[in-house]
């Protein structure tokens, strides 16, 4: 049985890893090279390729989107470089062709989330300590194959209020150590894609090595990736009947 591949490309910021030794310590060829090295062994179906900021219009070219399934994307400190030219595209391809899109961890504040949800993100925050992400929703693709809830031992502290719209389905909800509570796990339909903001994966934390985050961000591509999807053309001239 031949599997169709899921075309992911994973866009970082891809500076701290460059300029900070406790971040190039975790990930030496980057938080994307990292996730993408996860994909080749947990995913084989993925086609992944990697896109930075520094790159040629941000590695997200017209040629790249079009070939997008499913885009995720780390951001940090350096969302306003993001040229809005390049977050119209992404937006548009969510909406208007069914692209996914998975905003990890600081994208939160990113322009292409912010302008996905209508909302600026924003949301309290505080010192790593441990986190205790709860599976609320077993049933939904995303949370296939996940315990009940799982522990990382350092993650940086996100907590409400979160200023986002309601999820149309919130699947993780996380409490940290000093009794903060997040919703770590929050689906959104844009037009024709889909939408998952996953908390997990501050630069100076092993997350993405967690066994289950790595689970759950295989189940989140697959989720997200674009179905058959049929786009109707406009019709906007006289329609005299419909129903004989």
């Amino acid at each position: 049985m031949i599997m169709n591949k899921i075309k992911v490309t994973i866009w970082n910021e891809f500076r701290h890893e460059k300029t900070e030794d406790e971040v190039k310590a975790l990930y030496p060829d980057g938080i994307h090279a990292f996730i993408a090295k996860n994909f080749s062994v947990d995913a084989p179906e993925f086609e992944v390729r990697l896109a930075c900021l520094d790159d040629d219009e941000c590695g997200l070219t017209d040629e790249i989107l079009n070939n997008t399934d499913v885009l995720l994307w780390w951001g940090h400190m350096f969302h306003g470089d993001v040229p809005d030219h390049i977050v119209s595209k992404v937006v548009d391809r969510v909406f208007r062709f069914g692209m996914g899109f998975i905003a990890l961890h600081s994208a939160h504040i990113s322009k292409p989330f912010q302008r996905l949800v209508g909302t600026n993100g924003h949301l309290s925050w505080g010192e790593n300590q441990k986190e205790l992400m709860w599976n609320v929703m077993p049933s939904h693709p995303i949370a296939s194959g996940i315990p009940e809830h799982f522990e990382l031992e350092c993650e940086e502290m996100y907590g409400e209020p979160f200023h986002i719209p309601q999820p149309d389905e919130l699947v993780f909800v996380s409490w940290y150590k000093h009794g903060n509570v997040f919703r770590s796990g929050c689906c959104f339909t844009r037009g024709l894609g889909k939408v998952f903001y996953f908390q997990p994966g501050h630069e100076t934390c092993r997350s993405f090595y967690d066994p289950n985050v790595r689970k759950i961000l295989v189940n989140a591509v697959r989720w997200a990736s674009p179905n058959d999807i049929v786009i109707p053309t406009p019709n906007c001239g006289f329609r005299e009947k419909i129903i004989k």
